[in-house]
């Protein structure tokens, strides 16, 4: 048995990739299952795999003494690479294809100013409730309200910045939260707000700005929605990246100091 194993831990080290995808899609199958029995569709697949990943981040902190994670048992090495930044990339990229531009342009003005309000008002209200919490340095103001934009842009600008891996870490909490609350309230809010069409998913992808919540939310929606509101959902993520460390930083410190 034990010859077996070695075997197998063996083959699985030199095909770490190969194992990722096959764990991930376990755990995404797993996922919407659950959501298809357990809650009707309430709770879109989504979000409960990502709460899965949590709980698979979390135990892989604990056993590896909160190292690299995950990625540090053998079994698990190849979610490092796939969970890097090629492959997210690649997803976004890919996702851009599904896109009409001719409906794209129908948001005109209205998907730009979406972009630029929601990404600043983002800003404001992270550092507001880091103030609150006893943050008094432009730094972790500015990387917690990043945060807040989406769980990318909280630590491009922390990184950019010089913050503590501490307050990066609660910048990333933050983003994720906002996701999964995204994912399971776009589905519900959908018809009230009129999100029908695909100038208003274009629009609401710029308010909202996390494209893995958006994208779940609107697929539980009308799955034809997915890539516009994606679409300006990944230029909130550039465009949060760009002004994070700069505008929003100097904005910030000029008020507090």
């Amino acid at each position: 048995m034990d010859f077996f194993t070695s075997i197998v831990m063996k083959v699985v080290a030199k095909n770490g990739l190969v194992t990722a995808f096959v764990v991930i899609g376990v755990m995404t199958w797993m996922s919407y299952s659950i959501s298809k029995y357990a809650t009707k569709g309430r709770i879109h697949g989504s979000a409960i795999a990502i709460v899965l990943g949590l709980i698979l981040a979390y135990i892989g902190g604990e056993v590896t003494g909160k190292k690299a994670g995950i990625s540090d048992i053998t079994f698990f090495s190849g979610i490092g690479l796939m969970g890097g930044g090629m492959l997210r990339d690649f997803c976004i990229i890919a996702t851009a294809y599904g896109i009409k531009l001719e409906e794209l342009k129908k948001a005109g003005l209205a998907g730009v100013l979406a972009i630029v309000v929601s990404t600043f008002l983002s800003f404001v209200i992270g550092a507001v409730v880091a103030w609150g919490f006893g943050y008094r340095d432009a730094v972790s103001l500015t990387t917690i309200g990043g945060g807040v934009a989406t769980f990318i842009v909280g630590p491009v600008t922390g990184a950019a910045l010089g913050a503590s891996s501490e307050v990066i870490a609660l910048s990333i909490a933050a983003g994720v939260v906002k996701s999964i609350a995204v994912m399971i309230l776009t589905p519900l809010l959908a018809k009230p707000f009129g999100l029908t069409s695909p100038a208003a998913a274009t629009v609401y992808g710029g308010l909202m700005g996390t494209t893995s919540g958006t994208a779940a939310g609107l697929a539980a929606t009308d799955p034809k929605l997915v890539p516009y509101g994606a679409m300006t959902a990944t230029f909130y993520t550039g465009f949060g990246c760009l002004v994070g460390p700069s505008i929003c930083f100097f904005v910030i410190k000029a008020i507090v100091g």
